[in-house]
């Protein structure tokens, strides 16, 4: 997920983008002092939550959340208050807002908020993919020939990671490697895939080393979601079509069970990701498709 934090206390920013980052919650892509500087940077980069301060200066956190809304801003959004006020607390939820953190910050609760309405995101996202598969289903379209990017974009919407900000490197990497055409095994070396990607945007050596490892951790993080949306439907259906195929070709089925045992026991959702066999698999499923 993708969060912006709006917010005049700069240690409130801080403890919340730390904790986003250390519980690989998601990431972090901007931070606003006011709604007034927050609003732009919101709209170019449209985050998946906005983290908001209900009292700041020049524009607060409601009246920040209806100039969103008249802009088309389709986000969601999370308050963040010590106010108690029941009217106040009322009108927010009626803006719009998913949840409350309250202040001062409590590490656990923003944990826990910020699970629950990633779950409720992704179930929307799940039901809207269900409407179009249903809409596309009754409308008959005409054939028209799938690309490399099509192909590997239903391939991630299957593991409910499509919209993950990892997402387009993972597509990226596929897309070289078919356009080079790679043999299945042996790939090239990981550091070199995360490195040819990021000269596509830096040009120093120090800049394409450093945003190699900002592709290398928005991978990891997305195949992680991606082993967490596997798990969830492991619990719920053992039998699910997307779990039966893709958890034990993609992942150790071994760390699919320990999440899925996370899950029902309601912990923290951690495991290891093998991202060069989730590639080469990714990979592979994508020739077979092109054939």
């Amino acid at each position: 997920m993708r969060y912006f934090i709006v917010d005049d206390d700069r240690a409130s920013r801080i403890m919340l983008s730390n904790i986003i980052n250390e519980s690989t919650l998601g990431t972090v892509i901007g931070e606003a002092t006011n709604g007034e500087e927050a609003i732009p940077q919101i709209l170019m980069t449209q985050p998946d939550f906005v983290l908001i301060d209900l009292l700041m200066p020049n524009l607060d956190g409601i009246a920040t959340m209806e100039r969103l809304h008249e802009n088309r801003f389709q986000g969601n959004f999370i308050m963040i208050s010590q106010v108690v006020n029941k009217t106040m607390v009322a009108e927010a939820y009626e803006k719009g807002i998913e949840f409350f953190i309250h202040k001062p910050i409590n590490k656990i609760e923003v944990q826990t908020v910020l699970r629950k309405t990633e779950e409720q995101h992704r179930l929307k996202s799940s039901i809207m993919a269900i409407r179009q598969s249903l809409t596309s289903f009754e409308t008959p379209q005409p054939q028209t020939k799938k690309t490399v990017r099509d192909h590997i974009q239903s391939i991630l919407n299957d593991m409910g990671i499509v919209g993950e900000v990892g997402s387009e490197d993972i597509t990226k990497i596929v897309e070289q490697l078919v356009s080079e055409k790679h043999n299945l095994a042996p790939l090239p070396p990981l550091k070199e895939l995360y490195e040819h990607l990021a000269m596509l945007t830096k040009t120093t050596p120090d800049d394409i080393l450093k945003e190699g490892k900002a592709i290398e951790q928005r991978i990891r993080r997305t195949i992680l979601a991606a082993m967490i949306n596997l798990a969830n439907l492991g619990v719920v259906d053992y039998t699910n079509s997307e779990f039966e195929y893709y958890a034990p070709r993609y992942f150790d089925l071994t760390d699919i069970r320990q999440l899925m045992n996370q899950i029902e026991l309601d912990g923290e959702r951690k495991a290891k990701v093998n991202i060069k066999k989730f590639i080469q698999v990714l990979y592979s499923d994508t020739l077979n498709r092109l054939v």
